[in-house]
C-alpha cells in the first residue's frame, strides 16, 4: 500500500508552485526499527531515493532538536550539515541542510512515523521548500517530487523489513 502525493503551496512570488511534496506508505516493521534507520545518519545513504548521499560518519545518531549531523553528497565535493529542526523519539525527525558553516537555504526534510500496530508503521516523507530563496537551488528543488520521496520510503522499507531493495 503506497501513496505518493503533492501538496500545493504558494511560492514567495505569488505563484501556485508546489513547494511541499510528500509520499507515504505502510511499512511492515515496527516504528522503532524504522526510526533507527532514519535517525542514524550513517544508514541514510542505504535508503536515499535521490542517490544524493555518499557517506555519513558513524556515531551521529540524532537525539534532539538542535543536533547537527554531517553527510557527504554524491555530486558535491564538500560535506553538508543537517540541522535538526523537529524531533520526537520514534515518531518524528526533520532537518534543514546547509553547506558547512553557512546559513540554511530554506528547505526541510521531514519523516513522520505513525504505528499502525506492533509490526506495521505508516511512514510519511515530506520535502518542504517553501522558504527556499537561493535561486541556484530552485531547479533541483523543483525536480524533487513524490516519486523520489517514495523511492526513499521503499528502500527504507526494504531495510526495515529485511527484504531485497526495490
Amino acid at each position: 500500500m503506497s501513496d505518493a502525493s503533492n501538496e500545493a503551496n504558494s511560492s514567495p512570488g505569488g505563484t501556485d508552485e508546489q513547494r511541499v511534496v510528500f509520499a507515504e506508505r505502510v511499512v511492515a516493521a515496527p516504528a522503532a526499527a524504522v526510526f533507527e534507520l532514519i535517525a542514524d545518519p550513517a544508514r541514510q545513504p542505504e535508503w536515499d531515493g535521490n542517490d544524493n548521499l555518499a557517506i555519513a560518519d558513524a556515531g551521529q545518531r540524532v537525539r534532539a532538536v538542535g543536533d547537527v549531523f554531517t553527510v557527504t553528497l554524491t555530486h558535491d565535493a564538500g560535506p553538508r550539515e543537517n540541522h535538526v529542526a523537529e524531533f520526537a523519539e520514534g515518531r518524528l525527525i526533520a532537518w534543514r541542510p546547509s553547506p558547512v558553516g553557512a546559513p540554511k537555504p530554506g528547505h526541510l526534510w521531514r519523516w513522520e512515523l505513525d504505528p499502525v500496530d506492533e509490526g506495521h508503521t505508516r511512514v510519511r516523507h515530506t520535502y518542504d521548500w517553501t522558504e527556499l530563496t537561493d535561486e541556484t537551488r530552485l531547479p533541483r528543488a523543483r525536480r524533487t517530487g513524490a516519486d523520489q520521496l517514495l523511492a526513499s520510503i521503499d528502500r527504507l522499507a526494504a531495510l526495515a523489513e529485511g527484504t531485497p531493495a526495490p
